[in-house]
């Protein structure tokens, strides 16, 4: 039976809280129940702050530098106001990374507590990389290291500062504490007689026992036009906007604390539900980046030029400050070339994103709630009956056995098993809600055996911690524990999940942690955790940890063959490694579906490719041209799911003129070959799916702050239409190089803004001069379905009259293409020839994989001559040349010379010669 409320007016205040929690109006924005700088005291201490300040403790001197045996090089940072100095560590990381490592030394004495480490989120292999950092040269109070070949590391003694250089030029690419306001409060034993730790927001009080610990510094980015992301955060500008300064109107830091937001703000430096505290500058000049493995609550400012008074102002250089609630400093700086450099770099040390399934980048549909398993059977065969294609049906926290998690309504849901059978026997999928709240029931076996084992977050006094979320009274299992990943994981086996089946996967929700009741609606920062560590050191990493417990748990039930599928809403850096996120609650209104394309393109510069946003917006109806409109947009999100609020109306997509919605689903269905192609390149790379325009052309000054168009891949580019009744849009097409309209081949000059005519079934959409994309044209039910369909190649030649692409194949499902099992073509069109090349490494291991399927079509857009026949080789089978249309939908033209029926395999070596 459930254990008696705690407090006399429980029972009412959980009825009111939860009912509060359900309604949208309830749960909209309110802007006084979420701390501003000015109610957060370490942001408003270190934004008080004057640049170059010699007061203490900001004035820390370095002592001389030493190189260590593993090849690091190390110092002490002091100051004599300071009750024992700091250690400062920097080590170098192939091929342009510097590490930067401060923490309070505690050689001399242990502390009662230390200072929180972030652990599990960089790759394990880290220090075996590290890089053998030479002797410093030190003259005149300065050390300079070399970083590399082309790079140098230079520390200024007192006071101490830090400056990451070209070897040649002598050109700063980065700089640390250049304007002085680095400060590292010092943990202290007790607490002094005339100082208050506390500190109160709302109803909520702080207690702080370990006293004022914030961290403090400002960067400075030198070579850069502007500086992006830091996720999460609603914006329709791509570029992070200054946030102090001359002409800033707005004076709120960007701030990053995993929270639990309904309808957020589309325009705000305000976090969402994750953090990622990594940030690139790129200019003409240089790319760079910066990131801060910390999970504290993060504030950080964007500086506009002469914020510090300074008269004459340097071009190129962005200031930044980086403000923390506590933690260490343990910071990358990334220089590339290119901006894909710095993203491979920042993967490189936060892990490569995983290889999702093939089944993962086709269409999801989802709702609060589909009722019950005839709700489902309609939902399913509503899509067959209007010939929509899609892969995975969702269902929300209402199948549950009263919001216990792995559990079953059975009134709603009595036969689970055979329900996910009958999607199943469709080559269709399903997925299933599991939260981090777990119902405090004493009848609960998973609350039982939560409760026994001591597994749940502790409150500030040592008690399982209680917080009320959808199930009402709710405990937390502490995820930073190892052990209780583990014990979560076996939860998601046959055994455990009742009515679970191999064809189920999972979506963690409301992993920020939320807590309706809580401060800021999230758990108390005294709450402890695993090692005595408070919520405030690790708040931004929960999330993350619950996401790698529940893709762990997939993984052994799979017993490690299967790749996973979760879908997190909190994230952290590292998130990639595990699976999905995205944007959160958003609202059926056409300033969020604009906001959409900088919040999903700064996911992707961030480690996280596979995102997305819910088309149509969560909360609210849709109007039908908004609904169209993201729908379009959507088919190019890398994560492409529907998704409403229960108190909605049904917007199932034939509910809302099937024709048009239906044709862009089939756009998505068609380019799933090429998505997959991508995303197996972000797997080894890390570069995103879908990109800003800048990611390609790195040196066209227009793209930099273009947050409308996106780039998918390297090959296609699209521009959203994000007004009511618009009627033509400005599209800037970069390069030098032609570009082709996706639904008939027309032709566009690039390095020129177009102004287009806005059509009602499909929104501006462009194949890039030079490009091979490969394309499945016949539409099944769902993509399992497809795997054995015939293939096109799309040909769009540049004016050398050539074009290059790729096709990546697996099993789309398992690990085999671990050890070799995939197809990995070339396509090069050049000289009139287009020839298929082998381009998988042959050392990956023993298993292979290959495909009977052939290529039916090859459409070969700005193809000058009167060719009419084609030649295979080898066997110089002749085929024809003809008109064709550039895609299949209804009352398509024929304009494009297409080589129809070569029926060459995609596994095998040939060439196809234009006669």
């Amino acid at each position: 039976m459930d254990p008696p409320p705690r407090r006399p007016a429980a029972p009412l205040l959980l009825l009111l809280l939860l009912l509060a929690a359900s309604s949208p109006a309830a749960r909209a924005w309110k802007k006084d129940e979420f701390r501003n700088c000015n109610q957060t005291p370490f942001c408003k201490r270190a934004r008080t702050r004057a640049p170059h300040s010699l007061d203490a403790p900001l004035s820390l001197a370095a002592g001389s530098l030493s190189v260590s045996p593993d090849g690091s090089i190390s110092a002490e940072l002091s100051h004599p106001s300071r009750p024992r100095p700091l250690v400062l560590r920097l080590s170098a990381l192939p091929p342009h990374a510097l590490r930067l490592q401060i923490d309070e030394d505690y050689s001399a004495a242990t502390p009662l507590h230390r200072r929180f480490h972030v652990p599990d989120v960089l790759l394990p292999d880290l220090e075996a990389r590290t890089l053998h950092l030479p002797e410093p040269k030190t003259a005149a109070g300065v050390s300079t290291v070399a970083l590399s070949s082309d790079l140098d590391v230079v520390v200024k003694h007192d006071p101490f500062e830090l400056t990451v250089r070209r070897a040649g030029s002598g050109d700063p690419v980065f700089s640390f504490n250049s304007h002085g306001l680095f400060d590292f409060e010092p943990l202290r034993e007790s607490k002094p007689e005339d100082e208050t730790w506390e500190e109160h927001f709302r109803s909520h009080t702080d207690k702080r026992p370990r006293g004022p610990q914030s961290i403090t510094f400002d960067v400075s980015f030198y070579g850069a036009d502007f500086v992006y992301g830091l996720p999460e955060h609603g914006s329709t500008s791509l570029a992070l906007r200054p946030t102090r300064g001359p002409g800033v109107e707005e004076s709120e830091p960007y701030r990053l604390f995993n929270l639990d937001v309904f309808e957020y703000l589309h325009e705000s430096p305000f976090g969402l539900y994750g953090s990622i505290p990594f940030m690139i500058g790129h200019g003409a000049r240089a790319s760079s980046g910066f990131f801060w493995l910390n999970a504290a609550e993060m504030q950080i400012d964007v500086l506009a030029p002469g914020w510090d008074g300074a008269t004459t102002l340097e071009n190129g250089r962005i200031d930044t400050l980086w403000m923390a609630e506590a933690g260490v400093i343990d910071a990358f700086f990334f220089v590339g070339s290119e901006p894909k450099d710095v993203v491979k770099q920042y993967v490189s040390v936060t892990g490569a994103p995983a290889m999702p399934q093939q089944f993962a980048t086709a269409y999801h549909q989802c709702r609060w709630n589909y009722r019950d398993e005839a709700d489902v059977d309609g939902v399913d065969a509503g899509f067959d009956e209007h010939d929509i294609p899609y892969d995975v049906l969702w269902l929300d926290i209402e199948h549950t056995d009263g919001k216990r998690y792995f559990t079953w309504d059975h009134s709603a849901f009595p036969n689970p098993e055979e329900m996910q059978r009958k999607i199943a026997n469709k080559g269709r999928k399903m997925v299933t809600i599991v939260d981090p709240h777990i119902k405090r029931d004493g009848s609960f076996h998973l609350h039982q055996e939560a409760t026994e084992k001591g597994y749940y977050v502790k409150d500030a006094n040592g008690n399982d911690y209680d917080g009320w979320c959808w199930p009402g009274s709710s405990s937390y299992p502490d995820m930073l524990n190892p052990e209780i990943r583990e014990w979560w994981a076996d939860k998601f086996s046959y055994e455990s999940y009742k009515g679970s089946t191999p064809t189920l996967y999972i979506w963690n929700d409301m992993n920020e942690p939320s807590v309706f009741n809580g401060p800021e609606v999230t758990m108390p920062r005294d709450a402890l955790h695993y090692g005595d560590v408070e919520h405030r050191e690790l708040h931004n990493a929960y999330g993350y940890y619950f996401h790698m417990a529940t893709a762990d748990g997939l993984l052994k039930r799979g017993e490690g063959k299967d790749r996973p599928f979760v879908l997190s809403r909190a994230f952290f850096a590292g998130t990639q490694r595990y699976g999905a996120v995205w944007t959160g609650d958003n609202s059926a209104d056409w300033d969020h579906l604009k906001s959409s394309i900088p919040m999903v393109l700064t996911l992707g510069l961030t480690g996280l490719p596979f995102s997305g946003a819910d088309v149509g917006g969560f909360f609210g109806n849709p109007e039908p041209d908004l609904l169209v409109r993201w729908y379009q947009v959507g088919a190019f999100y890398p994560f492409f799911r529907g998704h409403a609020h229960h108190d909605t109306k049904r917007r199932e997509p034939w509910l809302f003129g099937t024709a048009i919605i239906r044709e862009a689903i089939h756009v998505r269905y068609s380019l799933l070959p090429y998505f997959y192609t991508l995303f197996r390149e972000a797997s080894v790379t890390g570069i995103p799916v879908m990109r800003p325009l800048w990611l390609e052309f790195p040196y066209d000054k227009e793209t930099y702050n273009n947050g409308e168009a996106f780039m998918v891949g390297s090959s296609l580019l699209a521009q959203g239409i994000y007004e009511e009744g618009q009627k033509s849009v400005s599209v800037y097409l970069p390069g030098k190089e032609s570009w082709y309209e996706l639904r008939n081949g027309s032709p566009y000059k690039g390095s020129v803004s177009h102004k287009l005519q806005v059509l009602e079934d499909s929104i501006p959409s462009f194949q890039r001069g030079g490009t091979i994309v490969p394309r499945k044209d016949r539409f099944r039910r769902s993509s399992t379905q497809m795997v054995n369909d015939p293939y096109t190649l799309v040909i769009a030649l540049n004016s050398s009259n050539a074009a290059e692409g790729e096709l990546y194949v697996d099993d789309g499902k398992s690990y085999d293409y671990q050890q070799g099992a995939f197809i990995h073509r070339r396509f090069v069109f050049a000289d009139s020839k287009l020839t298929s090349l082998n381009i998988a490494p042959d050392n990956l291991g023993k298993k292979k994989f290959t495909s009977d399927c052939v290529v039916e079509r090859i459409i070969i857009l700005g193809l000058r001559s009167g060719a009419k026949k084609a030649i295979i080789e080898p066997g110089n089978l002749e085929v024809e040349i003809e008109l064709g249309p550039v895609s299949l939908r209804s009352g398509s033209s024929p304009v494009a010379p297409t080589i129809r029926r070569p029926n060459v395999r995609i596994a095998d070596d040939w060439r196809i010669r234009i006669a």
